[in-house]
């Protein structure tokens, strides 16, 4: 067999066998930030398969399909699946979309934003509402200590996003 057979062969099962992206089972809660992101994904996930129908570059095409019909799906799903949440608690207490800070027995203060599984990343400071942590602060008010891990959050602030 031709190692061109070979490669050709390895590509194909490559796209053939391109995982879907998880979907979550829970609700797809968004703030308006997180929706539009999701559209924004959607657009880019629609260009990419327009593209990857008009390439020229069969093997390429083959993978740039699959992935391209990957995200589609998933952007797909996701936008027509998202439950647009605006806040209407109390300004004190912590609800989705909403920043809370809070200090640790140690003394260390931090701050996240709640949001929906799609906009969470800790690095940059916002938590999945179904996070453990966001679990354990959602309709807690200023003042409130909540257990969490080995030790206690105290909840300092809470802001509009």
């Amino acid at each position: 067999m031709s190692v061109a057979f070979t490669r050709e062969e390895d590509l194909e099962a490559a796209a053939a066998h391109l995982p879907d992206r998880p979907i979550s089972s829970h609700r797809n809660l968004v703030t308006r930030t997180g929706l539009a992101a999701l559209e924004a994904g959607l657009a880019e996930a629609r260009r990419a398969y327009a593209a990857a129908q008009t390439s020229g570059d069969v093997q390429a095409d083959r993978t740039a399909m699959a992935q391209a019909t990957r995200d589609l799906r998933y952007y797909t799903a996701r936008v027509s699946t998202a439950e647009l949440v605006e806040s209407t608690a109390e300004p004190d207490v912590v609800a989705f979309g909403r920043r809370v800070s809070f200090e640790r027995d140690d003394g260390r203060r931090q701050a996240y934003r709640i949001v929906g599984e799609d906009e969470a990343d800790p690095a940059r400071g916002s938590v999945s509402y179904v996070s453990p942590l966001a679990v354990a602060l959602l309709g807690k008010r200023v003042g409130d200590v909540v257990p969490f891990g080995s030790g206690d959050l105290e909840i300092v602030a809470v802001e509009p996003a």
